[in-house]
């Protein structure tokens, strides 16, 4: 298990279209992928769930992922956060 606190850079944060995008990206990995945000945790693997984090750009959430591909999924994370 991966567990980090990531800075979310995206010009927009994650919204509608990122979050989609990034659902669809994440779907390849086998590991569970979650966000925790002000205090819930999110399924980033889940479209619904990634809307309505509404993470902002500049907002430090702390990132889990736990599985067989955990390492990869963080390092791909890590890239497009």
């Amino acid at each position: 298990m991966i567990e980090k606190e990531i800075t979310i850079t995206l010009e927009h944060g994650i919204h509608a279209r990122p979050a989609a995008d990034l659902v669809k990206s994440l779907s390849r990995f086998q590991s569970d992928i979650l966000f925790y945000h002000r205090g819930k945790e999110y399924n980033a693997k889940s479209i619904l769930s990634m809307m309505s984090a509404a993470i902002g750009k500049g907002q430090t959430i702390r990132v889990v992922v736990d599985g067989v591909d955990e390492e990869e999924a963080f390092t791909y994370l890590g890239k497009s956060l």
